[in-house]
């Protein structure tokens, strides 16, 4: 007992030794990097097709992910925390071994073909941006994102994302600088508002595909792990339930903040592309680049060179993080020594996992698969994936021989099969579009 008495109070004075701002920087961390990579290259573009094709219609869109989101990935965080394992830890101590190796193999090849996809459109934002070789660009970026999470002290690194998460803003000063009819986006974004055609249920499918990625449940719950391990009087929750009350608080408050924020920017760029190239009559935007250029004779030069910053800005955060989800995905399923606050040494093959990730979705670059339908194919795949890692998590949160005293339940258990059933009807919703 005095030891958990010295563990509470230490937590306490750790706590109360901050002022309110250090107290908040303090607990926003895995939650808002994760919600902030959600708003990668990939994500911009969907939010930009959403904007121009549908106007301020789909705008309600946002809020109706927002808690769906919240909540699964807290329960993500909440089992990284409690068992002190990833998802792909847990699977594999507690799953088949041929259900950990769909799931793995599955995330995987998305996040490789998102990661070209997400460098080939920084890429093409700098040449819009400077001019120069587009080629260059995406092997620089590649080199650039291996480096940071490879050689960076984690501690560190960690800042460099929180920061790097402010090149989002730039979405924010494009809505402002869009001259956006707010009586419309407010009824747009308040008020549901429903066509029945094939292209708002693919738009719709493609929102709810970019805001829930399998990528982000397993890098929120190996984040939460790498989190607790840095704290020495910090463990696993299973084993040390008298800190539970403050992580679950912690957990939520982080989560909230991220989600938030991530749904946030998601309803500034469509606010933006409404404002201007649904205004204008350019409804079909392949990618976020695409975006950036038809803004240009719509919303002006400033608006331009914001969006195609933002764009590079947001996949410097959001590439380190699909390379790091796979390589903790597999990393954790062969029982490797895995973590970002470890040496290269100590995690070889971590972060050549890592590493050939990057590689590989920069080589996509140099072969004839177009990079545009790379991105449409690996939203497909995350889809199909997020489907049985949601069924697969909700029942593990569920257990009590995986979570100890703190299986998920209640409202946030309710929340988390809403979120399954939901990407289940979208992605049968999917499957029917191609037969339709």
């Amino acid at each position: 007992m005095a030891e958990v008495g010295s563990h509470i109070e230490r937590e306490r004075s750790n706590t109360s030794a901050k002022g309110p701002l250090q107290r908040f920087l303090r607990t926003i961390g895995p939650g808002f990097i994760t919600g902030a990579s959600d708003d990668d290259p990939s994500g911009i573009g969907s939010y930009s097709q959403a904007g121009a094709q549908l106007g301020f219609n789909i705008g309600w869109s946002m809020l109706f992910t927002f808690p769906l989101m919240a909540a699964i990935q807290e329960i993500a965080a909440r089992i990284g925390r409690t068992t002190g394992k990833g998802i792909s830890g847990n699977l594999s101590r507690h799953y088949p071994a041929s259900l950990l190796c769909v799931v793995v193999v599955l995330l995987s090849v998305a996040n490789v073909i998102n990661i070209g996809a997400d460098l080939s459109a920084m890429a093409d934002a700098l040449e819009l941006l400077i001019g120069g070789p587009s080629p260059l660009y995406v092997i620089a970026f590649a080199i650039i994102c291996i480096c940071a999470i490879v050689f960076i002290d984690y501690t560190r690194y960690v800042k460099v994302l929180k920061w790097t998460t402010l090149s989002l803003f730039a979405y924010v000063i494009a809505m402002f600088a869009a001259n956006v009819a707010w009586a419309d986006a407010a009824k747009g974004l308040l008020v549901p508002h429903i066509q029945w055609s094939g292209a708002f249920f693919t738009t719709l499918l493609a929102i709810l595909g970019t805001t829930i990625s399998p990528y982000l449940f397993f890098w929120q719950a190996s984040q939460e792990v790498e989190e607790e391990e840095l704290k020495p009087s910090a463990k696993p929750l299973r084993w040390a339930p008298w800190q539970a009350s403050r992580a679950f608080r912690r957990i939520r408050a982080d989560t909230l903040v991220g989600m938030a924020f991530s749904n946030l920017i998601g309803v500034a760029i469509i606010f933006t592309t409404a404002a201007t190239l649904h205004k204008a009559g350019v409804t079909d935007i392949a990618s976020s680049t695409d975006a950036a250029k038809a803004l240009e004779p719509a919303a002006g030069k400033f608006a331009f060179i914001i969006f195609s910053m933002g764009i590079i800005g947001t996949g410097l955060l959001a590439v380190p993080v699909l390379a790091g989800s796979a390589a903790f995905a597999v990393g954790e399923a062969l029982h490797w020594t895995v973590g970002l606050q470890r040496k290269p040494k100590e995690a070889l093959a971590f972060y050549v996992t890592l590493a050939a990730a990057t590689a590989l979705g920069t080589g996509i670059m140099f072969t004839p698969i177009d990079p545009i339908k790379a991105l449409y194919w690996s939203a497909v795949i995350n889809g199909i994936c997020a489907v049985p890692v949601l069924i697969v998590m909700m029942r593990m949160a569920g257990r009590k021989d995986i979570m100890g005293e703190f299986p998920v339940q209640g409202w946030l258990r309710a929340m988390g099969w809403l979120t399954t059933i939901t990407m289940a009807a979208s992605s049968v919703g999917l499957i029917a579009q191609w037969f339709a």
